[in-house]
């Protein structure tokens, strides 16, 4: 029994790590990196509007600045997703840990040995 609640303690505990590994991730990818990208390729299409050239040339390189502005985004995602993945378990293992000293020392407090 106290096998399957530990099992179903690490499962809660990989859930929620993950949930918040996810979340940081999803607002870490978009970084300065990724904006000045962007403003490069807005500055391309707007240098080439000025300059007589059609929709025609100009579309597909807006295209091509979105697809590798969502490749990057989604590369760097993934990799920030499992960086702070172990991050959260190993805070979580850390809460754990103290959590588990505190109530000693409660206990023995309350029951001191003679």
């Amino acid at each position: 029994m106290r096998n399957a609640d530990l099992t179903l303690e690490r499962a809660k505990k990989a859930e929620l790590a993950a949930q918040v590994a996810r979340g940081r991730a999803i607002t870490a990818r978009w970084n300065l990196d990724v904006v000045v990208f962007l403003f490069a390729i807005l500055m391309t299409i707007v240098i080439l509007l000025f300059e007589g050239y059609g929709t025609e040339i100009v579309a597909p390189i807006g295209f091509f600045g979105l697809a590798m502005v969502w490749l990057i985004g989604q590369r760097r995602g993934k990799q920030l997703y499992h960086l702070f993945y172990q991050e959260e378990l190993a805070k979580l293992e850390d809460f754990d840990e103290i959590q588990i000293a505190q109530e000693e020392a409660v206990k023995e407090k309350v029951n001191p040995e003679t």
